[in-house]
């Protein structure tokens, strides 16, 4: 048996051609183009290359792209005061600040400043205890991602064991919650967990996000299972250069899993698209119009 390899390359595709057409709806029908600030601390390469992305994916959708980049060396005070400004600029309706933050600056002051309404990122405390509450929340936009991807090859997930192997806020805890809101029944492991390969035996689903590549090996997974592989590691090749990989150990797992995730081509490209799905969302929110249909 090998497993179906689920393409996030296809599925984001059409979900940003589903985010399009709702944003030209929105213009046609309400006169309303949302809106995606961005703000980038620093000049880190990998940073500059999400943003570049991130900017080229909101122009493309038909939304207004607008891009902050601040030096590394900016004060604390100036960075809060840019987020106020967007808080209050009503053609911004997605904030999103770049992270990680240069060393001196207090990310989570950082994030706590954003207006919940416009926190795409789903990382404000205000969306985190929401989700938590079982309530309607902007979400982080990988893990929303992840329970998409699920859904293209498990139609319903209500009744199924999930391991989720990391417990970061980025990740491991809103997936919990949104797993909890399609009735699986959710285990979340981490660098303490014991007999952590007998857990996934036991797992329909297993979510990899634990920054550690090809950690899970095909003999921890359950015949069948899906595996959502959110890792992503650069690991040095023989003739001087760098390959991505998982923290799955991606062939082992192809011969076991029932479906799995590529990477590259898999959960990654999913991110960006759900972002786009959280500024549309919050601009028909803040606009007191109805949920959006992606």
């Amino acid at each position: 048996m090998t497993a179906t390899i689920i393409d996030g390359k296809i599925i984001a595709a059409d979900l940003r051609a589903r985010v399009a057409a709702e944003v030209a709806r929105v213009g046609r029908e309400h006169d309303l183009v949302p809106g995606l600030a961005v703000v980038l601390v620093g000049n880190d390469p990998a940073s500059e290359v999400y943003v570049g992305s991130k900017a080229k994916q909101t122009r493309a959708a038909g939304m207004v792209s607008f891009e902050h980049r601040l030096p590394a060396d900016v004060a604390e005070v100036d960075l809060l005061a840019l987020v106020g400004r967007l808080n209050a600029d009503p053609s911004v309706h997605g904030i999103l600040v770049q992270l990680p933050l240069p060393k001196g600056l207090d990310s989570q002051k950082v994030i706590a400043a954003i207006d919940p309404a416009k926190d795409v990122d789903g990382l404000n405390p205000v969306n985190a205890g929401r989700l938590a509450s079982g309530f309607d929340a902007l979400t982080p936009c990988t893990p929303l991602g992840c329970i998409i991807l699920t859904k293209t090859v498990r139609s319903s997930l209500s009744g199924l064991n999930a391991l989720i192997v990391g417990r970061s806020n980025l990740v491991g805890r809103p997936l919990v919650q949104l797993l909890l809101n399609e009735n699986a029944t959710v285990t979340i492991a981490h660098s303490r967990t014991v007999d952590l390969p007998g857990l996934c035996r036991q797992a329909d689903l297993v979510y990899a996000a634990v920054g550690r590549p090809e950690m899970v090996r095909g003999d921890w997974i359950k015949p069948g299972a899906t595996v959502i592989d959110v890792g992503i590691n650069r690991l040095p090749t023989a003739d001087g250069k760098t390959r991505l990989v998982g923290d799955v150990a991606y062939e082992e797992a192809l011969k076991v899993a029932g479906a799995v995730t590529p990477v590259p081509g898999g959960v990654g490209q999913m991110t960006v698209a759900c972002l786009l799905v959280n500024t549309l969302r919050a601009a028909c929110a803040i606009r007191g119009l109805p949920k959006p249909a992606v």
